[in-house]
């Protein structure tokens, strides 16, 4: 069966960037949105703090469409207004705290 997209249509999907710090409890993620909010580096918190590989990265997770994440990721990256640290957001892996760096809708 033929796909009903063409390479115009798939240009078109909604891509963002965002990077994220990820942490076990509820307590340890809103202690580290409270520094964010104080000044700290949100980069250097993620390599500090972060239990995910994109730690080293300070957090970035590069670029990704919906559904390429987890549900709860998701809803907050394609809604969540660019440049403002949302979370805690819960997941099967813990804690996040996500700041979308761009999104193209």
């Amino acid at each position: 069966m033929a796909s009903i997209w063409t390479r115009k249509d798939v240009k078109k999907m909604a891509r963002a960037t965002a990077r994220h710090i990820l942490v076990k409890t509820e307590t340890e993620a809103l202690n580290l949105k409270e520094q964010i909010e104080n000044g700290a580096d949100f980069g250097e918190l993620a390599k500090k703090h972060s239990s995910c590989p994109s730690s080293r990265d300070g957090g970035n997770l590069g670029s990704f469409g919906p559904g390429q994440m987890v549900p709860e990721f998701d809803q907050v990256v394609f809604s969540a207004p660019v440049g403002v640290v949302q979370g805690p957001v819960k997941t099967q892996f813990g804690m996040h705290l996500v700041e979308v760096t761009s999104r193209q809708d």
